[in-house]
């Protein structure tokens, strides 16, 4: 089955349990508008020829919102199966947004810095003269390929193109700071799943069912694919939860170190070779697929699409596995695995930090200012007070260090990470809550959530109630 297919399905069951009408349902499954681009740019004298796609999904809310991923592997049913779940995802974590996605067809590696720009303000200037990227109809992000350079280079081309849109800079996100960015958006997915994981861990219910360790730091952890998303949650987990990460895997192999990687150590070694193997802190073995394979209590897929399927299932030996990457698991590997009682806690809810965050910084560039910045000092202020006062009631005096870290004031990056953490809880609790109803696994339960709010817009704007 194709990726969109396997979503669909998920959506059927989920559907039939909130006793959706057959053309209510088709609706809200299909794809509401596509484009399909042919980007001629000139390199070295010679046209070369990138077929793209932007896929919106749903307009139930606008703008609607998705990543723009460079790769060989775009196509238009995976980039229509991904802009479905962007829409479901946006729904469970209460973000306003209907959902869409796009992608080149295209190596970045095979391109220097100069032709990939050219090949990005080519491909954008198509998007935007359809009314495909807009702060107001269609923002893009950085997805596998891209990152806030691309969007960088997207922001300039819808100025030029757009240049009475006070509100420019909301025509993407994931941009660099300086361009109306917001601190913490590179971490935002990787923190997001590294809050999803500490929710399980506040419900031992959750972890008894999953048959894991009481504490987070007692269980082993393996971390598929090392870019931004899996390299920052693995950072997260290993500083802030004391997590223990037995094996990180790449394209071209995976590193394995029974009693743990010291994760800062291999982020710096990537940074400056590329790779992780690094024989220091662990053993590196050529053999990718095989690291799905390896026990352990907690498997977190942070690569692409369809790594555990129909082929590899019964070769899997984890307790947990929570799905950073989009669709890593087939619709008929779910379903054995769920019947072999393994927890799997879903790609639309568990890697929605990103848009979330990817919210906050819309927002900031549609209200023009920067969070934190109205209140920040008042709030250092007030607390400055109330040591004061203490010290006085007291007969004391407080350190000026202690009292430097108690006063400071929420910043940017802490407001998006504060507004990150609890979307990512809330968003758990709703759906753990939906599971002890209707009784189903957490896949079958994120949907259902997601497909309740998602009705609701259609009956308020005069679809028949259903």
């Amino acid at each position: 089955m194709s990726f969109k297919d396997n979503v669909n399905l998920h959506v059927d069951k989920s559907a039939k349990l909130l006793n959706f009408s057959d053309d209510l349902l088709e609706h809200l499954k299909s794809i509401h508008s596509l484009i399909k681009v042919n980007v001629g740019v000139v390199l070295d004298g010679k046209i070369n020829n990138f077929t793209g796609w932007r896929a919106v999904h749903s307009e139930h809310i606008l703008p609607t919102k998705g990543g723009l991923r460079y790769s060989e592997t775009v196509d238009q049913d995976d980039t229509e199966a991904l802009a479905s779940l962007m829409t479901y995802k946006c729904a469970i974590v209460n973000i306003p947004f209907g959902g869409a996605k796009g992608g080149l067809k295209i190596n970045p590696k095979n391109y220097t810095m100069p032709q990939l720009r050219e090949i990005t303000k080519a491909f954008a200037s198509k998007l935007i003269n359809k009314g495909f990227i807009s702060p107001a109809l269609n923002v893009p992000a950085p997805d596998v390929g891209t990152s806030e350079r691309e969007m960088e280079w997207i922001l300039e081309t819808y100025k030029t193109l757009k240049p009475d849109d006070i509100n420019y800079r909301g025509c993407v996100t994931g941009k660099p700071l300086h361009r109306g960015g917001i601190a913490g958006r590179t971490e935002a997915t990787g923190r997001g799943i590294e809050e999803v994981v500490r929710e399980i861990f506040r419900h031992e219910d959750v972890v008894k069912e999953a048959g894991l360790k009481n504490e987070l730091k007692d269980n082993e952890i393996i971390v598929q694919g090392f870019g931004n998303v899996g390299s920052n949650l693995a950072k997260h987990l290993y500083n802030r939860d004391n997590a223990k990460i037995i094996a990180i895997g790449e394209y071209d192999g995976y590193l394995y170190n029974k009693k743990g990687i010291d994760i800062n150590a291999l982020i710096e070694f990537y940074k400056t070779n590329k790779t992780i193997n690094n024989p220091k802190l662990g053993k590196f073995k050529n053999n990718p697929s095989e690291l799905l394979e390896l026990d352990c209590d907690i498997l977190i897929p942070a690569a692409l699409e369809n790594a555990i399927t129909i082929d590899n299932v019964d070769k899997i030996k984890t307790k947990l596995i929570i799905e950073a990457a989009n669709g890593p698991i087939s619709f008929e590997a779910d379903q054995k695995l769920f019947e072999k009682g393994v927890m799997i806690i879903p790609d639309i809810y568990v890697n929605a930090g990103g848009v979330v965050v990817s919210y906050f910084e819309w927002v900031k560039d549609i209200s023009h200012i920067r969070f934190g910045r109205v209140e920040k000092r008042f709030q250092e202020q007030k607390i400055l007070d109330i040591i004061d006062l203490i010290d006085k009631k007291t007969n004391t005096k407080t350190d000026f260090d202690t009292i430097k870290k108690i006063i400071h004031g929420a910043d940017e990056e802490d407001l998006a990470f504060s507004g990150l953490e609890d979307s990512m809880r809330n968003a758990f609790i709703e759906i753990y809550n939906a599971k002890k109803q209707i009784k189903k696994s957490f896949r079958d339960s994120a949907y259902y959530v997601s497909l309740k709010k998602i009705r609701n817009f259609y009956t308020v704007e005069g679809f028949p109630k259903r």
